[in-house]
Order: structure tokens, then sequence, then C-alpha cells
């Protein structure tokens, strides 16, 4: 099978006990690369690979260090393109929402639901309705409390902003609404979105949850104030 090819990334960094970032990017065409970020769960050894994006050899022997690649997670329904080469490489359970039209590969192995099991402990899914095809977020239920969210929720908000995003792009994302800030993806709500005044209600549900600290499918970590932030976005894309 052709995968698509590794490209340009950050080292893994580590974001808090047993959980990982590494900054990717993506194309858009051929002068257009913009930030893509993969989120890794480590629990009891084993590793989630969340948002995957695909990594260089040399990337991939340090993944390998942290542990064993024993699954690989789809939140959001755009982000499913280096999916199946983690599958094939490391043999790994696939995870994701039924119902996505946008990537149909891999075969899912455990279909998430709301309240449904995740591959790791202390975890918590919410998934939203009146979106197109399936997305939703998760709760690490740790002690500053992390949420992991795909496309729905992004952060420019801290240094550097947009990594790996090429200066084009970084001339065009904020004529598109990507200022450096917590933001409702504006993109994902034209696309994803069936009925805005629905959705509203989605995002409000999702501030029952207690975090404080946030990483998401584009952007950088927020380490503190997240559910602050993300009430402001939201507060702002509904007004």
């Amino acid at each position: 099978m052709n995968y698509p090819a590794a490209l340009p990334h950050d080292p893994i960094k580590q974001i808090a006990e047993d959980l990982f970032v590494v900054h990717g990017c993506v194309k858009a065409n051929p002068v257009v690369r913009f930030t893509r970020n993969m989120t890794v769960v480590r629990d009891q050894g084993e590793l989630t690979l969340i948002n995957p994006v695909r990594l260089n050899e040399e990337g991939l022997l340090a993944l390998e260090a942290l542990g064993k690649v024993g699954h690989v997670l789809r939140l959001g329904p755009m982000h499913g393109m280096d999916d199946s080469f983690y599958v094939d490489r490391y043999k790994a359970d696939f995870w994701s929402f039924e119902g996505g039209t946008t990537y149909t590969t891999p075969v899912i192995a455990h279909a998430l639901s709301e309240g449904g099991k995740l591959p790791f402990a202390n975890g918590k899914l919410l998934a939203f309705k009146h979106v197109r095809e399936p997305e939703g977020v998760i709760l690490l239920e740790r002690s500053a409390g992390i949420l992991l969210t795909c496309d729905a929720i992004q952060s420019y908000a801290t240094f550097p902003y947009m990594p790996q995003t090429n200066w084009l792009a970084r001339r065009l994302l904020p004529l598109l609404g990507f200022n450096r800030k917590t933001l409702i993806g504006p993109l994902w709500i034209k696309l994803l979105v069936k009925d805005k005044v629905s959705i509203q209600a989605e995002f409000e549900r999702l501030l029952s949850f207690d975090f404080d600290q946030l990483i998401a499918a584009h952007g950088t970590f927020l380490p503190e104030n997240a559910h602050a932030e993300v009430a402001q976005a939201i507060a702002k894309t509904f007004e």
C-alpha cells in the first residue's frame, strides 16, 4: 500500500505526565503548508496516537522508545491520511466514529461513542451532534484536566503559534479567521456543522467538563486557563 510521505515535523515533546505532542504539518496545496498535531497518550506503557501524523524514521524510533504503539484514534473526520500507515506498521487497533465519509479506511476495530470505552484510563468522550461527519473531544481526567480536540476547537494563543506553517499560510490564515487566540474552527463551522444554532448547545455542554489545558489538532499546547479561553471562544462565535 502506498502511504502519504512523512512531512516536516518537530521532535516529540512531552507536555504532561504520559502525554506528548508532535507539531507536524499538512499541505493544502503545493504552496500552502500549515500546522497539524498528533497527540500521544501513554497508559501502562501502551501508546494511543490521536489525530495521527506520520513521522520520519528518526521520529518513529523516538516514538517507539516511549512505549508500544497499540492504538490509533481518529477524533475528527478530516484527520485520517496517516491512520493506515500506523495501523499497518504496528498492527494497532483502530478507534473511530462510525459514519465518516472523508476517510473510509482502515476498518474500525472499536467504534467511538459518547460515554463509551477508550483505549486508556481516566478519559471521557463527548460526541458532537448536528454535524455532517462525526467528531468529538476527549477529556483526560488528570490533575489539571486536559481537553483533547481535533478541528472544532483550536488554539494559536501560545508561542510558536503556528509551528511548521510556511510564510504564505501565516499570511493567509488570519484572513480566514485563524488568529493568535483560542477559537472555534471557522472552516469546521462552515464545512461540518449542519445547524449553527443547535451546535451552540453542544459547546455549552462541553463547558461542564473540568479542564485547564488544551491540545488540538492545529496550533499549540495551551498550558493554563483553557476553560476560560474556550468559553470566550464560544461566546465570540455565537454572539
